[in-house]
């Protein structure tokens, strides 16, 4: 059990480390954040088709109850990440990444809700330590600041990510996480598709190599491993042990881009990424 344990586990960091490097991807490619989520989402879905076909992985859907929720949570997919993205641009990667990864807590508190769970008592706890560490981040409020606007992009974009990872938690022991990821990435092509129309789309081949990074390392292979963790995990244990992204983004942003975080943000970091360390142990005694 406990090889299994780790196993599963060490699949979700893998996940964690490759979606995190959406953070500066997300920040430092230079196109409006609904032209970057529109080729993400078009390069991964035909990398996920190609990966279904060759691994003969059913795309039918058994129920047909399935198309509705799964469409509803693309919506909320594609709406996280856009406002993930301008929660980058308006910020740092640090505060946009930290805002984010409140959707763990988010999450555990919502599950009762949408899957008729045991309400835990921890996960109140660990919700009001990962809030402080929010009111760290920024100290200051004033809806002039751009961190104060990033931040509360991030946790908007950290809302809607809980909700559609609620949704498919119900999907996902039915079907594979790469046919559901594809299903996503089609809907949220197709929908954003009229924005071509109306934003600038110029400088799309410089920034080709870095769409396609977001495409197939953070989206199709970090966002199918993340799915396919919810069939060994709780949603909530799944999104709070996965809240360690936020340090290997602050890392990531470190190396190649030289960003330094600030005083207030380790400190804020530390006490949401508590959270993480706390869930990772109890989901461990829990199985």
């Amino acid at each position: 059990m406990d090889n299994h344990h780790i196993k599963n586990l060490s699949g979700l960091i893998l996940a964690t480390l490759l979606i995190s490097t959406s953070g500066v991807l997300g920040k430092y490619i230079a196109m409006p954040s609904e032209i970057i989520v529109w080729f993400r989402s078009l390069f991964a879905m035909i990398i996920l088709f190609a990966f279904c076909k060759f691994k003969k992985i059913n795309l039918k859907f058994y129920d047909r109850k399935t198309p509705l929720p799964l469409l509803i949570s693309s919506l909320f997919m594609a709406v996280h990440w856009i406002t993930y993205f301008y929660a980058l641009k308006l910020s740092n990667v640090a505060l946009g990444m930290l805002s984010l990864y409140t959707f763990p807590v988010i999450t555990a508190l919502l599950e009762p809700v949408f899957l008729k769970t045991k309400f835990n008592l921890i996960h109140v706890y660990l919700g009001i330590i990962m809030l402080i560490g929010v009111f760290i981040l920024a100290p200051e409020f004033s809806l002039e600041s751009s961190d104060v606007k990033g931040i509360l992009f991030g946790l908007f974009s950290a809302l809607c990510y809980s909700i559609r990872i609620l949704i498919l938690k119900k999907l996902v022991q039915n079907y594979h996480g790469s046919m559901l990821m594809f299903y996503q990435t089609f809907v949220i092509t197709i929908i954003l598709a009229p924005i071509l129309f109306f934003m600038d789309v110029s400088g799309f081949q410089s920034q080709l190599p870095y769409l396609l990074i977001l495409a197939i390392v953070t989206t199709a292979i970090g966002h199918s491993l993340m799915i396919h963790s919810l069939k060994f995990f709780s949603a909530s244990t799944a999104t709070l042990i996965s809240g360690i992204q936020p340090v290997f983004g602050i890392i990531i942003a470190f190396i190649f881009v030289n960003e330094i975080p600030s005083l207030n943000t380790f400190w804020g970091g530390l006490l949401i990424l508590s959270t993480v360390f706390i869930e990772t142990i109890r989901s461990k005694k829990s199985i």
